[in-house]
């Protein structure tokens, strides 16, 4: 992610003005030349878009098969009620459509097919990589992959179940400038993979860690071993899950109460139906993050982060492998 020796026109000096008092001219250039890619369209997602497209990203990339339904109208306000009735487009050419309104000088593109076969070479025309209702599976081969190619790709993760979410962070070695009072100092942080993240066992985890990082892993657990897509759970699915959940606590060396019936019966209750508030707070603080990590504007964060609308709290937990260097 170089910010290169390319300057910013007059047009995006003007227009991007008031972010450049923020964040300088530097951080600006290498936004302008960095390239995104979202594969997943919910309300977190398309919050996000929204807010890069209007920082001024080089380009964002789109990638959703699905014909636009309801479920998809719930949170996502970048397709109109006439859109849905009348079109027989995918959500992420709809997406890309509405998304260049919001700032011509940002490039907009949707591409068709399942990011989970695609090819190593494929992800390198990208500098950051965003996926949603993914199941731990694919997660995992797509964030393999980016770590895989010779340049640093930075991955994503982002979920929302009912009034709860997750956002996931893996930038590899990272290395950014930190201000601590006068000076700047460099730091590096060693991001662990999503697998390394996920297979540390539970008992070897700080025991403050919030209950919704074991909530996730129950319940992709599950839509793993049922064979269902990401949010294709329901209340029904209450006593199948509550059984898992108290199997993986006794393999996993924790007491079953560690982790409430009353949590996971929260994160089933909508189904698929999202909660737009929520939605828009998740799209904001990832948006916030990947600015950070291409401008090298900011502590970034590492690497997992909760939010939870029954306290209205944001919590980062660093998830990582023991005796990971972090200097």
């Amino acid at each position: 992610m170089d910010g290169g020796e390319e300057e910013l026109t007059a047009h995006e000096t003007a227009l991007y003005d008031r972010q450049i008092r923020v964040w300088g001219v530097d951080a600006q250039k290498r936004l302008s030349k960095a390239h995104v890619l979202v594969s997943g369209l919910n309300g977190a997602t398309v919050e996000f878009c929204k807010n890069i497209v209007l920082a001024g990203v080089g380009s964002v990339t789109l990638m959703d098969d699905r014909l636009v339904s309801e479920e998809v109208l719930g949170a996502n306000f970048l397709i109109s009620l006439d859109e849905y009735a009348n079109s027989n487009k995918s959500v992420a050419e709809l997406c890309a459509e509405s998304l260049r309104s919001f700032n011509p000088m940002v490039g907009v593109s949707f591409l068709s097919g399942e990011l989970s076969q695609m090819d190593g070479q494929f992800f390198d025309k990208f500098d950051v990589v965003v996926v949603c209702s993914f199941s731990q599976k694919d997660k995992i081969l797509i964030n393999e992959t980016c770590r895989k190619r010779q340049k640093r790709i930075a991955f994503y993760t982002i979920d929302c179940r009912d009034s709860c979410g997750e956002i996931f962070t893996d930038l590899q070695n990272y290395t950014y400038m930190q201000k601590k009072g006068d000076e700047r100092i460099e730091r590096q942080l060693n991001y662990p993979s999503l697998e390394e993240a996920v297979l540390i066992p539970w008992k070897d985890l700080p025991r403050k860690v919030t209950k919704l990082f074991f909530a996730m892993r129950v319940l992709e657990k599950f839509e793993l071993l049922e064979g269902r897509k990401p949010g294709e759970t329901s209340l029904a699915d209450l006593p199948s899950i509550s059984k898992l959940r108290k199997d993986l606590c006794e393999a996993q060396g924790l007491k079953e109460s560690h982790l409430a019936d009353s949590l996971l019966e929260r994160l089933l209750a909508a189904g698929k139906m999202e909660h737009p508030a929520v939605c828009a707070i998740l799209g904001g603080i990832l948006g916030q993050e990947v600015i950070k990590a291409i401008s090298g504007k900011g502590d970034p964060l590492k690497n997992f982060f909760y939010f939870d609308a029954a306290d209205g709290k944001g919590i980062i937990e660093d998830i990582t492998v023991p005796d990971a260097v972090t200097a």
